[in-house]
């Protein structure tokens, strides 16, 4: 089928979604019935704009630096379709004879990319969606590009938190992590641990209720062993009620709460109920794109979605999203697979609760097992001195 390609960002960057983009123009390139390659600016905003550039133009020394790129290249949003939209989308599109649409996003992206795929009609047009998010809760995949990198920057900078716990012990450090409503990103300052006494000491997942009292009593038994204690939070933490505890009042383009302040609030029980020194950190924004922690396996299983999204186009595929299939974690092997998008389509994957301890404030090994291979390259190794005193 000749005719046009249109690609498109949707919701927040990753480190590796212009990765992705490589992938797409690339492998777009080899197909003679593909005509031109655009890229809609700034996400569907571009696409109802009719605001596309001219990929195929851009010289190759470029194309090439796409994968090690931070954030968006095109440009993203966070725009929540009215049932008035996809008309006019549906005009743009044909007026310019896009015959190929890829929208590489999460869940809500890929809601818009199947009531496209369903409005398109008589349009003959190929809708493949493209993974993408750093919280790794998209359905019907092992894991999605942009997870290991995050995991990755999450992993480090716990490394280098526990660190600072140990070498000046007189805080109770609170690190929040990324995650509205699923905890995969924090769970992985699991990664972090080096023993039985180093941190991090505490991970709390939004999966299960924060209990007050069950966190000072936490908080309180570690700062009687370490002085320093590392508490690892996810920004989406609830009561049992499934109330935020910490809730800004400010809601995103979709509608979602926007969740903030769970650091600040942590550290305040600390200082207020324990009288004990705390301290908040929030990396937030700074890990979500970070190329100096990119995983090289994620920007490699980002281009290959990519092209495997634009051959399963052209092979007459519409309608699905690209998921990743795990076969083994040790050696890392995984192959590449189409699902409907109608079982993806804002569909949140929840961290595993049997990956949870007892407790809810720690991570088992086999979590360890699953994202270990996700983040690349073995992590930094840091010197631990045995304390021997002199007689």
């Amino acid at each position: 089928m000749e005719g046009n390609l249109l690609i498109a960002h949707g919701g927040g960057p990753t480190s590796v979604i212009n990765a992705s983009l490589m992938g797409v123009i690339d492998e777009a390139k080899k197909h003679a019935e593909i005509k031109g390659i655009y890229g809609a600016c700034q996400g569907i905003e571009g696409v109802l704009a009719g605001d596309f550039i001219d990929l195929r133009r851009e010289p190759t020394s470029k194309v090439n630096r796409l994968p090690f790129t931070p954030s968006s290249a095109l440009g993203s949003c966070r725009r929540k379709l009215t049932d008035s939209d996809y008309p006019l989308i549906l005009e743009i599109l044909e007026k310019f004879n896009i015959r190929y649409l890829f929208y590489n996003g999460g869940n809500d992206s890929m809601d818009t990319c199947q009531k496209i795929a369903a409005l398109a009609g008589d349009f003959n047009m190929r809708v493949i969606g493209i993974p993408k998010t750093i919280d790794n809760d998209l359905a019907q995949t092992d894991h999605c590009p942009g997870y290991g990198s995050a995991a990755r920057y999450v992993a480090v900078t716990t490394m280098e938190m526990a660190q600072e716990a140990a070498g000046l012990p007189i805080f109770v450090f609170v690190l929040e992590v990324m995650g509205r409503n699923a905890g995969w990103l924090a769970a992985a300052a699991a990664m972090a641990k080096r023993d039985d006494q180093h941190g991090p000491h505490l991970i709390y997942l939004p999966e299960r209720p924060f209990v007050k009292r069950e966190f000072l009593e936490d908080v309180s038994s570690w700062h009687r062993q370490v002085k320093g204690v590392l508490v690892v939070a996810s920004e989406g933490l609830v009561d049992d009620h499934g109330r935020s505890i910490a809730d800004t009042g400010l809601v995103d383009g979709f509608g979602h709460k926007i969740p903030g302040g769970v650091g600040q609030t942590l550290s305040n029980l600390v200082i207020n109920d324990l009288g004990i020194n705390s301290r908040n950190e929030k990396p937030g924004l700074v890990g979500r794109a970070s190329i100096a922690h990119q995983s090289t396996l994620d920007r490699e299983e980002a281009i290959r979605v990519g092209e495997f999204a634009v051959k399963s186009a052209v092979g007459g595929k519409s309608g699905y999203m690209v998921a990743i299939k795990r076969i083994s974690s040790a050696p890392y092997e995984a192959k590449l697979k189409l699902v409907p998008l109608a079982q993806v389509a804002n569909v949140e994957k929840k961290f595993p609760q049997e990956w949870i301890n007892a407790r809810g404030n720690g991570i088992n090994p086999n979590f360890v097992e699953y994202c270990l291979p996700l983040i690349g390259d073995p992590l930094p190794e840091y010197v631990l001195l045995e304390k021997r005193k002199v007689k």
